[in-house]
């Protein structure tokens, strides 16, 4: 069970989407004019990847669901096992979710609004877009959009 549960995020390894430069070696610059269509096409090029590697997992998952044999014979190894799938369907659930947020991403750089926050307009720093590609607001807005999430959740 536990190759089911091996992840990318492990330490020392890296999710396909944290890579460091494209192909060619390039990775974008505060030197350069900002969303240049190179940055675009390296953050779409980083977006197409992680969501990949996505669609990959799931395949690997559904294949072991389909081949392996939930049945185990002693009742705390069932339980185990079954623990081990609801978390790793969880995991998927929440991969489902982030694809629609890739996907978003991925019409905001057709649109030519990816790498600006949707609050301020500003844009989004590039080490930001580095971390977290789907980023939609810079640190700034995140901030101030967490904490009035947390003052209405106490109210």
């Amino acid at each position: 069970m536990a190759s089911v549960l091996d992840r990318a995020d492990e330490p020392g390894k890296r999710p396909p989407h944290a890579a460091n430069d494209g192909e060619d070696g390039y990775r974008p610059s505060a030197d350069e004019p900002f969303m240049n269509p190179r940055q675009l096409e390296y953050f779409r090029d980083k977006l197409l990847a992680w969501k990949d590697a996505i669609y990959r997992e799931a395949a690997g998952t559904l294949s072991q669901l389909q081949t392996e044999s939930l049945r185990e014979a002693d009742l705390t190894d069932r339980a185990s096992s079954e623990t081990d799938w609801s978390i790793e369907l969880r995991t998927r659930d929440r991969q489902r979710k982030l694809i629609s947020k890739i996907d978003a991403a991925m019409r905001r750089i057709e649109d030519g609004e990816y790498g600006y926050c949707e609050v301020t307009g500003e844009p989004i720093s590039l080490a930001r877009l580095e971390a977290r590609p789907i980023a939609t607001m810079t640190v700034e807005a995140q901030e101030r959009h967490e904490r009035q999430e947390k003052v209405s959740r106490e109210e």
